[in-house]
């Protein structure tokens, strides 16, 4: 029997902040979470675009800027939110041309882990309930995790290795949050999830020719927008959620289809890299977690 958002349970009394909101599966992870009763908050980078988007949505629907290339924001947004039950981390960049954030991070790299991880560690004494942070089938061509150079100082920028390499670090980081959540004998959660293949606007930002013709050929491929949602709805809402299993599609290499367990590389498992991983972001966002 597949999964759908039909079964997701009256999420009413339930608060959700949902990072990059205004865009792609953003927006379909918060109309379904609003639809269900829950009060979303879009954690945006953009809030100027994202008020039209919140106003077509039903629901008890937020807006919060949120800029995860820039630390001095994670923080405000940090110290002016209080208690919540799931955060949502689904905001991230994919193959951009060489840039650094405003802390000096190369871009794919500072937003999708490092201000992820500074938000959740930031957040983590006010969440109620869980973390779902969105990995790729993509993490599976990141050859290996170069922990002595995350930030590109000493090698040569390849945009496709730096998202696979950011990918990877998310779903390490959901893992090895989820074990030391364990070992404190906490009742939160962590789950690392991915959205298998979908037409959304990361496929229109590489700055190439392959901008104008690649979203057909992903509908081809992939799934709706609406459907890659589920991976991350399932995580966020259903209560015997396993957080030990990697949740995403389960088709055509993890590209489409109904939730279920996914496979993941053998360097996603290495728990000792994961724990170098962990300390490597405490030291570049000086974003400490305390359980």
């Amino acid at each position: 029997m597949e999964w759908t958002p039909q079964e997701i349970p009256d999420q009413t009394g339930r608060t959700f902040i949902v990072t990059g909101a205004n865009g792609g599966i953003g927006i379909e992870t918060t109309t379904m979470l609003a639809r269900k009763g829950g009060t979303v908050i879009m954690a945006c980078r953009n809030a100027e675009r994202a008020w039209p988007i919140a106003a077509m949505i039903e629901g008890d629907v937020r807006i919060e800027r949120l800029d995860l290339a820039d630390l001095a924001s994670v923080r405000e947004f940090a110290d002016r939110t209080g208690d919540f039950d799931v955060l949502v981390n689904n905001a991230g960049l994919m193959n951009i041309p060489f840039s650094r954030t405003k802390d000096g991070f190369e871009t794919q790299f500072g937003v999708n882990h490092l201000g992820h991880f500074a938000l959740t560690g930031l957040l983590l004494d006010r969440l109620r309930d869980r973390v779902v942070s969105l990995a790729s089938i993509a993490h599976r061509r990141a050859p290996q995790l170069w922990i002595d150079d995350l930030n590109h100082e000493n090698r040569d920028y390849q945009r496709n290795l730096s998202y696979a390499q950011s990918k990877l670090a998310n779903l390490m980081f959901g893992r090895e949050l989820q074990r030391r959540l364990t070992v404190a004998g906490s009742e939160k959660r962590s789950y690392a999830v991915h959205p298998g293949v979908s037409a959304t606007d990361l496929f229109t930002r590489t700055e190439t020719p392959v901008d104008r013709i690649i979203k057909p050929l992903i509908r081809i491929t992939g799934h709706s927008p609406a459907n890659a949602a589920h991976s991350t709805l399932f995580a966020a809402t259903m209560p015997g959620a396993d957080p030990d299993i990697y949740w995403g599609p389960t088709r055509w290499g993890g590209s489409r289809g109904p939730v279920g367990p996914s496979p993941s590389s053998e360097l996603s498992k290495d728990t000792e890299l994961s724990r170098r991983l962990w300390e490597e972001s405490e030291r570049m966002t000086g974003v400490t977690y305390k359980f």
